[in-house]
């Protein structure tokens, strides 16, 4: 097959910009879908090769319980291994600013104050430069200079991002020693020799650190009645950052606007007691 003429096909990058609010939920679900679908644990069981379900952890102990027979059998008890997310705490630290440093109210009728992208408005540009261009050269659609200033261009503006220090603890929870390397490993490995990883949720990244110490809360040296099952906890702190006040900000979350090309200040004719014509022969006139 031949190769392709570049002539034939022009190539035009287009870059995609995907904007949406920023919450405590985003971080949420950038943290679950890091550790389900990136992590994605697999234990071995009497079964075979198993993925690990992953669980958020909620106060509703009763639906989990009667509605949910991923995470309890028909006697209510776990079903063992399991995998649960809790957020443990949210800081808001002054120090902590991200790469933005400034303290920059958002505008009263807006609300929008970081510009994030910005395009050329064709519509209003090329009024523009048709009417120079018929100026000019009598005609329109004539080429005109590059460096031409006369451009419209469209503004996207988001609220100056907030950055808060939240905090996570993931418990596993499984019946064997050897279900519990499997599980426990792909935290200590996926980062490699550090402990830094970017998490991703709706167009949004954040910055996140896994914690050195893997806590071990196992029972099996007690020889009671209790079920036999081996605990670990891990924490995870995330540098995430908030846009607005989510549902309860008055002004658009994201704001679209629009430069300035000229100024036009009208001449008051009834002020000086001009007369049709009176411009054209004036001295004053550029």
């Amino acid at each position: 097959m031949l190769p392709e003429n570049p002539k034939d096909k022009k190539k035009i990058d287009r870059k995609e910009f995907n904007i949406s609010p920023s919450s405590v939920e985003t971080i949420d679900e950038a943290v679950m879908t890091w550790i389900d679908e990136k992590l994605n644990v697999n234990v071995t069981t009497n079964k075979g090769w198993k993925k690990v379900p992953v669980l958020w952890s909620t106060a509703e102990r009763a639906r989990q319980s009667k509605g949910s027979r991923t995470a309890r059998d028909a006697s209510g008890q776990l079903v063992l291994p399991i995998m649960t997310v809790e957020r443990t705490a949210v800081v808001k630290d002054p120090a902590r600013k991200g790469p933005y440093w400034a303290a920059v109210p958002p505008k009263a009728d807006s609300g929008g104050v970081l510009t994030v992208a910005r395009r050329i408005k064709q519509d209003k540009t090329s009024n523009f430069q048709n009417a120079d261009s018929m100026r000019k050269r009598g005609q329109l659609n004539f080429k005109v200079q590059k460096n031409s200033n006369r451009i419209v261009y469209e503004y996207l503006s988001v609220p100056m991002p907030v950055y808060i220090d939240v905090t996570y603890k993931v418990t596993i929870w499984t019946e064997y020693q050897q279900q519990m390397n499997e599980a426990t490993q792909p935290f200590i490995t996926e980062s490699g020799t550090i402990s830094y990883e970017n998490i991703h949720a709706s167009g949004h990244k954040f910055e996140m650190t896994i914690g050195q110490d893997f806590t071990q809360e196992n029972n099996v040296a007690d020889m009671a009645e209790d079920e036999r099952k081996f605990q670990t906890s891990i924490e995870l702190k995330v540098l995430g950052y908030l846009l607005g006040d989510g549902p309860n900000q008055d002004n658009p979350q994201i704001t679209l606007e629009e430069n300035f090309v000229d100024v036009k200040m009208p001449r008051e004719r009834e002020m000086w007691d001009e007369k049709p014509g009176d411009w054209e022969k004036s001295k004053f006139r550029g």
